[in-house]
């Protein structure tokens, strides 16, 4: 299989939960787009895609459907949203200080608070990472658009 043939082509969000605030609608949307420009998706097992994610919460779940592009199953994969909670809590709070800083703060100010933004933001790409092993096979960048997507839905549920 050629290398192309294992990466995402669509992302859909469950937007049944509403719409969040325009910094984080800005944030998902860039996601989404980084995601589809460039992203390494290989669900373990299948032959290859590309493949349409569709991405929901359910209860207390994370739910990954996944599909060709022509439409064909490929696998869901139902994650516990518990080991992601402190992570994603964290993760808006300081994005929410990192806006505010955008608009009030000094240069010094905005750099630090990012630091802290990305250094969080990693640790939830980590922890995505883990709770895919075995399922899907995910570059790191991947993940961290992942998790982006993953916090606006869990934030807006």
């Amino acid at each position: 299989m050629a290398a192309g043939d294992f990466r995402l082509c669509d992302i859909v969000l469950d937007d049944s939960v509403g719409r969040s605030t325009p910094d984080v609608e800005h944030e998902r949307a860039v996601a989404i787009f980084d995601l589809v420009e460039e992203n390494s998706f290989c669900p373990i097992g299948h032959d290859g895609g590309p493949y349409r994610l569709s991405i929901s919460v359910a209860g207390p779940r994370l739910v990954f459907a996944i599909t060709t592009q022509e439409g064909g199953e490929v696998a869901t994969h139902i994650l516990s949203l518990t080991p992601f909670r402190r992570i994603i809590k964290d993760y808006f709070l300081i994005c929410e200080s990192y806006y505010e800083a955008i608009r009030s703060s000094t240069p010094s100010q905005i750099e630090a608070i990012d630091m802290g933004r990305r250094g969080v933001h990693n640790e939830g790409s980590e922890t995505l990472q883990d709770r895919l092993k075995g399922k899907i096979e995910v570059d790191f960048d991947t993940a961290r658009r992942l998790f982006t997507l993953v916090s606006v839905l869990y934030w807006k549920g």
